[in-house]
């Protein structure tokens, strides 16, 4: 995505205010009742089987041991893509409420006030001025990519900075994506000059300011923190020293079909999966493995290495920021709640990105092996093969933009030591990425506020889910939740689940539905829509019947601004909008 631009936008500022129902925090010790610390941790286009809690082969040791600790929510629901998922998390509003129904605008039009202007309304208060009120200190780090292009962080430009949506402090990069070794980065209000330290890494530098925040003696009053660590990885670019991409030598060799089948069998043995669950078939346009030649199975395999030493070196930055918890004595009593942000990544099509991201590889696979060494470095933009987000997304459908279970379904753990008492457990409960900020609250001891500074605030779709924190025998409290992007639909309603797929510029009345019951078919390998004519019917009224009461309008095509290259198509392999 290209840089900001200079351009003007006059946006209201947005008011830091204590809720009505929130009472702050005394100085010094906090309650018992509620957390010293609340982190929330969020990786960027990593699939649910990406992680090792999740049955991955990626080592993942520390986050293994977080999850250990902790609990896994095996039917926690995004967006399927960064921004909508990103105001879901921070706002607990649908993404279409807050009008990010897609990526933020390149410039707002003021006369826009629909599901698509792509800034969040000054009336949606986030979960970090919600946490301020209360009496926490809230510092952000890593990626933003909440607010207009054109915004340029400068006194009238800033209305949908972190700053001005309730962070204390801000150290990170604006837009959807940045070079790890290069990163364009803001902090505060200001842009500031890529960093030229040798060594340079960007995950190592937020986790270093992270755990600087968290200092006991740092910060004021004793207070507690609210620290959100949004780290780029694992998007693309994916960049990591060498030594990482080494660690993984010959494990992706025998390929993304062969590793399918070995994830859902150690999901299906940790017990995250059912044991009839049944692994759907490769995804249309996506080529079978053995049919590479051996060449581009060499090539393949060594991107896919470098995916698994981002994530295993992000897992070490996670593990040094958790030791740093340990060592001053805060981490039985910080919650932490480590998310992904959608499905795997699916833009980079069937040979993957080499030198720049979102624009066709020109490269053949013999010229690719010839400047192998470059994949990892910053002297490559790339990102693996379309069907390693196939793998990313076991035992799932699709992958990252799609409405299936591959793309919106992501890994979520939280852990609180201090509370969670069957450390290690599997939560079923169905929680969608609005019920997080609700959840935090709660935990705080303070909510979401109906009124700020006088101003009406647009209502709250998510619920606490703490209960099932508490207690694995506590109710589900998210009966039905919709979805919507770029034209294609999904509705969950208890064990049923409605997808349509939108072929976009087609009368959204032709849009073919599919019908799958997920307690007995959890991958969405078996359509129920002609077997259950009746039940799709009802589930095409309840989406409706949702999408009527969370986006104005319920259903539209996606703005002119992601142009015709962006149009969903079940096999092309053009590069999907850049985020």
């Amino acid at each position: 995505m290209s840089a900001c631009t200079a351009l003007i936008l006059v946006a209201a500022s947005v008011q830091l205010a204590t809720p009505a129902s929130a009472k702050a925090a005394p100085q010094g010790q906090a309650p018992k009742s509620i957390p010293r610390n609340i982190v929330v941790i969020v990786l960027d286009d990593v699939g649910y089987s990406d992680l090792g809690p999740f049955g991955s082969e990626i080592r993942t040791p520390n986050i293994d041991a977080l999850a250990a600790r902790g609990l896994r929510y095996n039917r926690f629901d995004s967006k399927a893509v960064c921004s909508p998922t990103r105001a879901a998390l921070l706002t607990a509003r649908n993404p279409q409420t807050v009008r990010m129904a897609d990526l933020p605008a390149d410039k707002v039009d003021p006369a826009d006030l629909t599901r698509d202007r792509g800034e969040i309304p000054a009336n949606a208060q986030t979960i970090a001025q919600v946490l301020h009120g209360a009496g926490y200190q809230t510092y952000g780090f890593g990626k933003w990519h909440l607010a207009p292009q054109d915004q340029d962080g400068t006194a009238g430009h800033n209305a949908s900075w972190p700053l001005q949506r309730g962070f204390d402090s801000f150290y990170g990069f604006f837009l959807g994506w940045t070079d790890q070794y290069h990163p364009n980065l803001i902090e505060g209000n200001r842009q500031i000059p890529a960093p030229e330290t040798p060594g340079y890494h960007f995950s190592v530098d937020i986790t270093d300011r992270a755990i600087h925040t968290l200092d006991p003696a740092a910060g004021k009053g004793g207070k507690g923190k609210f620290v959100y660590l949004a780290y780029g990885a694992g998007h693309a670019p994916i960049q990591v020293p060498r030594a990482y991409t080494d660690a993984y030598a010959g494990i992706y060799d025998k390929g993304w079909d062969k590793l399918r089948e070995e994830r859902l069998a150690r999901q299906k043995a940790m017990g995250l999966m059912p044991a009839n669950t049944v692994l759907p078939a490769r995804n249309p346009g996506d080529r079978a493995w053995d049919s590479l030649t051996p060449t581009e199975q060499s090539v393949f395999a060594r991107f896919m290495q470098v995916y698994a030493g981002f994530l295993t070196h992000t897992d070490e930055q996670i593990g040094r920021l958790i030791d740093y918890l340990k060592q001053t004595g805060q981490y039985d009593d910080t919650l932490i709640v480590l998310m992904s942000d959608n499905g795997a990544a699916s833009e980079a099509g069937q040979m993957g990105s080499f030198e720049q991201l979102y624009r066709p590889n020109k490269l053949t696979p013999e010229q690719m092996l010839a400047r192998i060494d470059e994949l990892g470095t910053d002297k490559t933009q790339s990102e693996y093969q379309r069907p390693w987000a196939m793998l990313g997304a076991t035992p799932f459908r699709r992958y990252k933009l799609w409405p299936n279970l591959g793309g919106v379904r992501v890994p979520m753990l939280l852990s609180w030591p201090r509370v969670v008492k069957d450390g290690g457990a599997i939560r079923g409960q169905y929680v969608d990425v609005v019920d997080v900020a609700p959840t935090l609250a709660e935990a705080a001891g303070t909510a979401f506020a109906k009124r700020v500074g006088g101003q009406a605030q647009i209502p709250v779709a998510g619920t606490s889910f703490l209960r099932s924190v508490r207690s694995a025998a506590a109710p589900e409290t998210r009966p039905v939740q919709y979805f919507e992007l770029r034209g294609n639909r999904a509705i969950t309603a208890g064990h049923w689940r409605a997808v349509a797929i939108h072929r976009q510029g087609s009368d959204f009345d032709t849009d073919p539905w599919q019908l799958f019951n997920v307690a007995t078919d959890p991958s969405e390998t078996h359509d129920l829509a002609a077997e259950q004519p009746k039940k799709l019917a009802e589930m095409k009224t309840l989406w409706w019947r949702e999408a009527r009461k969370y986006s104005s309008p319920a259903l539209a095509e996606p703005p002119a601004r992601f142009g015709a290259r962006e149009k969903f198509d079940d096999s092309a392999d053009r590069p999907a909008q850049n985020e």
